[in-house]
């Protein structure tokens, strides 16, 4: 069964820079720990949520220690702060 997680994010500014550094660097990181696919979606002036999907749980499980500090250096290297987190087992998908 496929697994997937899912930040929120509010930043306090925006700009196309900082969506260079999300495509360029930090999707690639998140990539390089196990996920099979990374999503971030802007839902809103100064809010984007990132829906990242691993192949089953175990490899989500061993990609968090990595996945915690690229959130960690992400917050630090851009204007932004994560509001909340959610992970589970995927059920039902199209």
């Amino acid at each position: 069964m496929t697994y997937s997680a899912i930040s929120h994010w509010t930043a306090t500014e925006w700009n196309d820079g900082m969506e260079d550094i999300a495509r360029n660097k930090f999707v690639p990181l998140i990539m390089s720990v196990g996920a099979s696919r990374v999503q971030m979606i802007r839902t809103g002036d100064l809010t984007f949520t990132v829906v990242t999907e691993y192949s089953d749980e175990a490899t989500a499980n061993s990609a968090q220690q990595r996945i915690a500090e690229i959130r960690a250096q992400a917050a630090e290297e851009l204007p932004m702060t994560m509001d909340s987190a959610a992970a589970g087992g995927v059920f039902a998908s199209g």
